[in-house]
C-alpha cells in the first residue's frame, strides 16, 4: 500500500541528496521541498583520512542510499533518478575527487563544475557531485598561504539560504560544525571567499584527548552557562587560547564551575579566540550580519558574541539548516539540466 504525503503530488519527482562532511553523512529521500525520508551515518572523511581507505565511508553510504529507495516504495511518488552529493565526499578522502570551483562563485559555477558518475557498488543511479569553492586570496589579507580557503558542502547551503531569503547578498554566513567558517556572500549573490578555523574538531580533541576530558561532560553542550562562556572569551583574549584551556584544569581542581559550566568556558574560548583574529584581519566588522548556522548551542554563544561586537546576528535551527542543504542541491543540479 502506497502513501500519499500531504503537499506532494501523486507521481512526483525525487531526488536523492547527500551531504557528506568531516565526521558525519546525512541523505534525504526528497519530493520537491519536502523530506519524505531522512538517515544520517557516523562517518566522514575524517574516516578515510585515518583509515587510509574508503572502505567505511562506501559502506555508510550505500547502507544510508539503499535505505531510503526502501522507503521510497511507500510513497505515492517516482523512484529518484539522480544522487546530488556535497561535501567532502568530493574530496581526496571521499569517493570521488572534484575541482574546486574558483571565488566568487554562484549557482553557474557550480552547475558547470559537478560531476556526475556511477559508482556500481555504493548505487546503481548516477551521483551528481558538487564542487567545492577555493579561495585565491582573501580580501584585505596579507599575502601567502593563510589569505586563501576552501569549502566543500558549505556551498550548496549557501546558494539554498540565498534561494529562501535567510541569506542577502552582500551578507556573510558563519558555519559552526567540525570547522569553523566564515563565509562572504557578494552583492551578485555570489561567494565572494571564505576563513576556515579547526576549532570545532578541536574543541573535541581537547575534550577527549587531554587532561581536560575529566573536567567537561561528553556529549554536545546542552545549555550554554552564559557567565563561564563570557569568561572563556576573556580569559582567552587575556592570555591566549592555549593558556584559556588550562584554566578549564583549574576551574576543576578549585571546584568553581560546574561541568557544564566548564565545557561553557572551553567552547567561549575558542570563540573568544577565533572573533579576536576575524576582527584583526578586517573579515568582521562592526555593523555588518551574520547568519550563524550549525551546532545549536555553540551557534547560540557565537551569536551573543557577534551581537556584543556589533555583528547583527542570526541563528539558524536545524531544521532551516536542513531545508537549506537540501534546496541548495536541488538548484544547482536543476542549473546543471538547463
Amino acid at each position: 500500500m502506497t502513501e500519499r504525503v500531504q503537499g506532494v503530488p501523486s507521481g512526483a519527482a525525487t531526488l536523492l541528496c547527500v551531504d557528506s562532511g568531516t565526521t558525519n553523512t546525512r541523505a534525504w529521500l526528497v519530493a520537491g521541498d519536502r523530506i519524505l525520508a531522512r538517515r544520517e551515518a557516523a562517518r566522514g572523511a575524517r574516516d578515510s583520512a585515518r583509515d587510509g581507505h574508503h572502505r567505511a565511508l562506501r559502506g555508510a553510504l550505500r547502507d544510508l542510499i539503499a535505505g531510503l529507495r526502501a522507503t521510497c516504495d511507500g510513497h505515492d511518488v517516482l523512484p529518484p533518478r539522480h544522487i546530488a552529493a556535497a561535501g567532502m565526499v568530493t574530496s581526496a578522502q571521499g569517493l570521488v575527487e572534484v575541482p574546486h570551483v574558483l571565488a566568487p562563485a554562484g549557482i553557474r559555477e557550480l552547475a558547470a563544475g559537478a560531476r556526475e558518475t556511477l559508482l556500481p557498488d555504493v548505487a546503481d543511479l548516477p551521483f551528481v557531485f558538487v564542487p567545492g569553492v577555493r579561495t585565491a586570496a582573501i580580501a584585505g589579507a596579507a599575502p601567502g598561504i593563510g589569505a586563501t580557503d576552501v569549502m566543500r558542502g558549505e556551498e550548496t547551503l549557501c546558494i539554498g539560504l540565498l534561494g529562501q531569503g535567510r541569506l542577502a547578498p552582500g551578507g556573510a554566513l558563519l558555519s559552526v560544525g567540525s570547522h569553523w567558517k566564515l563565509i562572504r556572500i557578494d552583492e551578485a549573490g555570489r561567494i565572494a571567499w571564505s576563513l576556515t578555523s579547526l576549532a570545532g574538531e578541536m574543541i573535541q580533541a581537547a575534550r577527549g584527548q587531554t587532561i581536560l576530558a575529566s573536567a567537561v561532560p561528553g556529549g554536545p553542550l546542552t545549555e550554554p552557562d552564559l557567565p563561564q562562556l563570557l569568561e572563556g572569551m576573556e580569559e582567552a583574549r587575556r592570555s591566549g587560547l592555549a593558556r584559556a584551556l588550562f584554566c578549564v584544569r583549574l576551574l576543576e581542581l578549585s571546584g568553581a564551575a560546574t561541568p557544564e559550566g566548564r565545557l561553557s568556558f572551553l567552547v567561549g574560548a575558542f570563540i573568544g579566540a577565533d572573533l579576536d583574529r576575524l576582527r584583526a584581519s578586517g573579515a568582521l566588522a562592526p555593523g555588518a550580519p551574520v547568519t550563524v548556522a550549525g551546532d545549536e548551542k555553540v551557534g547560540g554563544g557565537w551569536g551573543l558574541a557577534l551581537d556584543r561586537f556589533g555583528c547583527p546576528a542570526r541563528s539558524l535551527t536545524a531544521a532551516e539548516v536542513e531545508a537549506g542543504s537540501i534546496a541548495g542541491l536541488g538548484t544547482i543540479l536543476a542549473a546543471r539540466a538547463g
